[in-house]
C-alpha cells in the first residue's frame, strides 16, 4: 500500500516537474498567437484584405491602392521622400498630413479619456477621428484629396468587376454585393484583417532579437538606449514604452496618448496651396489635430503618439512632415526651447515639461539615432558577429 502510495506521489511530482519545464521553454499566449501567424498561410478573409490593399483599380481614376501611401517597403508609410504629405490619385491633389504608418495599427485601442491620466488615449489616424482598423479604412477611398470615388456604391462596382471578385463572395456569401453599403463593411473588414497579419506586425526588428537574447547591440546603439530610457535626459520611453509587457508581449514604442510637440507650421506642405474648394483656409490652415475631434479646446494641437517602429524607414516625420531626418527630429525634442525654431504650429497646450530642451551632446543625439535604427522590422541575425 504504502509502495503504491509512493509510485503515485512520485508520478505527480514529475508530471508537475515537466509541465513546469514545458511552462518555460513556451512562450508566452501573446507571443504565441503571433508565432502562430507568422508560421500559418493567411486565411481567406485575409488574402482577400491584401488584394483590396494592393488593388490601384479602386480609386477614381485608377491608379492609386492603399499600398500607394502605405509601402510594405517603407515600414508601410508613404514611400515618396520628396512630399512631406501624400500626393492623391490626382496629381495636383495632397493630403493636409503626413500618412502614418499603418504597422501595428491594429494594436491601438479605441479613442477613450483616461480620467486618472486626464488624457485621450487611442484612436487611429493623427486625431483619432477613427475608433477601429474597419473605421479606418473606409475613410481614404472616399476622400477627395486620396483616392476620391465619390462613394461606396462606386468603390463596390469596381471590386464587384475585380479579379478577386469571386474570393469576396467566398468569404462574405453569394449576396455579398447585394447591399453596397454593406458590401462597403465587408471591405473594410477584410483589409482590417489584412492589416492584423504577421506582414504588417511581424515584431522582428533588431531590438526584437536583442530582447530574447539572440542579439547584441553596438556600444553606441545601447548609450542610445540608455538616453531613451534616461528620464533626466532622452525621456523617449515616457511616452514611448521600450520595454516587454508583463507577460513578455514587445514593446509598442507608443502610449497611444497624444501631444503638443510645439511643432512648426511647415511651409513647404502644398497642401496650403490646394484650391478653396479643397481647402477653403488656403495657407491660413491651422491643423487642431484632436482638439478638432472631441471639440475641446485644451486638446487643440495635440496629435497621436506614434509607434517609433520602423521609424528610421518612415521619413518625414511629423503630422505635417516637417523634419526630413530622424536627426533633425531629436535635435528638435533636445533645443526647441532654446534654438531658432519657428513658433508652434499651435502655442496652447504645447508639452513644456517633456522636451524642449533636454541638455543632449551631438553624441548623445547620433547615439539615440542609432538606437532607432534597431526597430527597423526584416533584422537578419546571420550575419552578426556575437
Amino acid at each position: 500500500m504504502q509502495a503504491t502510495a509512493f509510485r503515485v506521489i512520485l508520478a505527480v511530482v514529475f508530471l508537475v516537474a515537466a509541465r513546469l519545464a514545458a511552462r518555460q521553454e513556451e512562450p508566452t499566449v501573446r507571443q504565441a498567437d503571433r508565432l502562430a501567424t507568422a508560421k500559418r498561410p493567411m486565411t481567406k478573409k485575409e488574402q482577400l484584405g491584401k488584394e483590396l490593399f494592393l488593388d490601384k483599380g479602386l480609386s477614381t481614376p485608377p491608379g492609386q491602392a492603399c499600398a500607394h501611401c502605405h509601402d510594405a517597403q517603407t515600414g508601410f508609410s508613404e514611400p515618396d521622400r520628396d512630399l512631406p504629405v501624400s500626393r492623391g490619385v490626382y496629381p495636383d491633389r495632397f493630403g493636409n498630413r503626413n500618412d502614418l504608418t499603418a504597422a501595428y495599427a491594429a494594436f491601438s485601442p479605441r479613442l477613450h479619456y483616461d480620467p486618472e491620466e486626464r488624457h485621450y488615449v487611442g484612436g487611429l489616424f493623427w486625431d483619432g477621428r477613427a475608433a477601429t482598423l474597419e473605421e479606418q479604412a473606409k475613410g481614404p477611398f472616399l476622400n477627395p484629396l486620396e483616392m476620391a470615388n465619390p462613394n461606396a456604391v462606386a468603390v463596390i462596382a469596381k471590386v464587384q468587376h475585380s479579379p478577386y471578385a469571386d474570393l469576396f463572395q467566398e468569404v462574405f456569401g453569394p449576396e455579398a454585393f447585394a447591399d453596397p453599403n454593406r458590401a462597403y463593411d465587408f471591405v473594410a473588414e477584410a483589409i482590417a484583417a489584412y492589416e492584423r497579419t504577421y506582414e504588417l506586425n511581424p515584431f522582428n526588428s533588431k531590438y526584437d532579437f536583442f530582447l530574447q537574447g539572440k542579439t547584441k547591440l553596438t556600444d553606441q546603439e545601447m548609450r542610445g538606449l540608455a538616453l531613451f530610457e534616461n528620464d533626466k535626459k532622452g525621456r523617449c520611453a515616457e511616452c514611448h514604452p521600450d520595454r516587454s509587457g508583463s507577460n513578455g508581449e514587445p514593446p509598442l514604442f507608443t502610449d497611444f496618448t497624444y501631444d503638443n510637440l510645439g511643432v512648426p507650421k511647415n511651409p513647404e506642405n502644398p497642401y496650403y496651396y490646394l484650391s478653396k474648394s479643397l481647402n477653403p483656409d488656403g495657407t491660413k490652415f491651422v491643423d487642431l489635430g484632436l482638439g478638432g475631434v472631441v471639440k475641446k479646446p485644451e486638446e487643440n494641437g495635440k496629435f497621436r503618439v506614434p509607434t517609433l517602429r520602423n521609424a528610421a524607414v518612415t521619413a518625414p516625420y511629423m503630422h505635417n512632415g516637417i523634419f526630413k531626418t530622424l536627426r533633425q527630429v531629436v535635435v528638435f525634442y533636445n533645443t526647441r526651447d532654446v534654438g531658432p525654431w519657428p513658433a508652434p504650429e499651435v502655442p496652447q497646450n504645447v508639452n513644456r515639461e517633456e522636451l524642449g530642451n533636454l541638455g543632449l551632446t551631438e553624441q548623445e543625439v547620433d547615439d539615440i539615432v542609432a538606437f532607432l535604427h534597431t526597430l527597423t522590422d526584416g533584422y537578419d541575425t546571420k550575419g552578426d558577429s556575437r
